[in-house]
């Protein structure tokens, strides 16, 4: 898992983890570190981070967009609000 520390999980199978015999392992992402250089190669062209984005809606829609994601619908994973 990549990402941020998000606290005490949950609900988390760790059994199942056990029984299958899964590794997992963990740490943070050094954002700060590669915002930069991630950058100049977006702004470049060179990457195009955009196939993440799987909605895009009004900023009015906020509210119903969070709804969309929290309960899985319509495949939505990423919304860009705009103005």
């Amino acid at each position: 898992m990549i990402g941020v520390y998000a606290g005490l999980v949950d609900k988390f199978p760790m059994g199942s983890l056990m029984n299958r015999s899964v590794r997992m392992r963990t740490g943070q992402c050094h954002v700060h570190r590669y915002i930069p250089m991630l950058m100049e190669w977006i702004l470049a062209g060179e990457i195009d981070p955009s196939f993440v984005i799987t909605h895009r809606m009004a900023l009015e829609e906020a509210p119903r967009a969070y709804r969309m994601f929290r309960d899985k619908q319509d495949d939505c994973e990423t919304v860009v609000l705009t103005p």
